[in-house]
């Protein structure tokens, strides 16, 4: 079983439980437990657990900040190479999605050692660490435990000028709402796992997976963007309804503006929406006015469970042209309006076929 030939037969989704992000806790569970833990008083606390933001941010001084994110799940894919690469993608993009500079990042493994041979998790790791060198961090050390079913991830460290941090709670009315990658990778992945998806398909999905943020991120620093989130495990409408509720705002989102990946609407039509989705699209409808010519399959695939996905930004509207043509100029050619921030309120987020 140590052998490249049988490696190559081994299928890391049928290890585990879920797939990437989709594993997440619900959020209608997790919701109740962090309401009873304290919230830091730190001055130095910029960006704590008072807020459902994508990373901490500390400030060191006047002009420097540490910033600091963990991330870690189940194999999203069956090739340990690119599980390995997809997991350090998706937790550094927590560092970009708040407006930092990543520097170095500590590994985070559990490995079913009596179930796995030791290759699958060397291949893990070199595809941690190709992705992590690509987005010129090291990889310092790390942390593994023996588990019954193999999880990856990271914390990353980074850093940030304190006055130019970007929360996912200060969109404001007449902002533009941008996504810089398409979604899909939840239903993909769950085909995968039910042997329904297509070559052509697992490739796309895996290419976005393993596209670091890192160029988005940086147009961005260009603009005056109000606010930023990555779009993972909580779907597009969770992470949206984060920065809605957030910001004290109401937000319209045109679901034939979201860029979605080749053949999604047909595989959740067979069957591949996962557990995660659908806890996704049964909790965030409580913030949501559904538009009635969306069916189910539609409504589903606005509330995907992503893994790695792109960045959402609120940028006002007379800079959306420029920014879309400078992301688009940098390779980042998915990048899209999706919506608007519309009105104060209380996070309504009002859906339009």
């Amino acid at each position: 079983m140590n052998t490249s030939a049988s490696n190559e037969k081994i299928k890391l989704t049928h290890y585990s439980h879920g797939l990437g992000c989709g594993c997440k806790i619900r959020p209608q569970y997790l919701e109740k437990i962090l309401e009873g833990l304290p919230v830091s008083d730190d001055p130095d606390l910029l960006v704590g657990t008072g807020s459902k933001d994508d990373a901490a941010v500390y400030r060191i001084n006047e002009h420097q900040a540490i910033v600091q994110t963990v991330d870690f799940f189940t194999p999203i894919v069956d090739d340990p190479y690119d599980f390995g690469a997809i997991a350090a993608t998706n937790a550094i993009s927590d560092i970009y999605a708040m407006g930092g500079k990543p520097l170095f990042a500590l590994n985070i493994v559990a490995f079913p050692s009596k179930k796995l041979p030791a290759s699958i998790l060397d291949q893990i790791l070199k595809g941690a660490s190709d992705k992590a060198a690509e987005a010129g961090i090291s990889i310092v050390g790390g942390h593994s435990i023996d588990d019954e079913e193999p999880k990856f991830g990271m914390t990353v460290t980074g850093i940030i000028n304190p006055t130019r941090i970007l929360k996912n709670n200060n969109a404001k009315v007449g902002d533009v709402l941008i996504l810089t990658k398409p979604i899909g990778t939840g239903i993909i992945s769950t085909a995968i796992r039910q042997e329904i998806a297509t070559p052509e398909s697992m490739e796309e999905a895996v290419g976005w997976m393993k596209t670091l943020n890192r160029d988005a991120a940086e147009i961005l620093e260009q603009f005056p963007v109000n606010t930023c989130t990555d779009v993972t495990g909580f779907g597009l409408l969770g992470h949206l309804s984060e920065i809605t509720i957030g910001s004290g705002v109401n937000a319209e989102i045109y679901y034939s503006k979201v860029p979605f990946m080749n053949s999604i609407k047909i595989f959740a039509e067979a069957g591949a929406v996962s557990g995660g989705t659908k806890g996704n699209y049964e909790y965030y409808s409580a913030w949501v006015e559904w538009d009635e010519k969306l069916d189910q399959i539609e409504r589903y695939m606005l509330s995907d469970a992503q893994t790695s996905g792109g960045l959402l930004a609120a940028i006002p509207e007379d800079y959306s042209e420029k920014l879309l043509a400078a992301l688009k100029n940098k390779g980042v050619h998915s990048a899209s309006v999706i919506g608007k921030i519309v009105s104060s309120g209380n996070g309504k987020i009002i859906t339009r076929k």
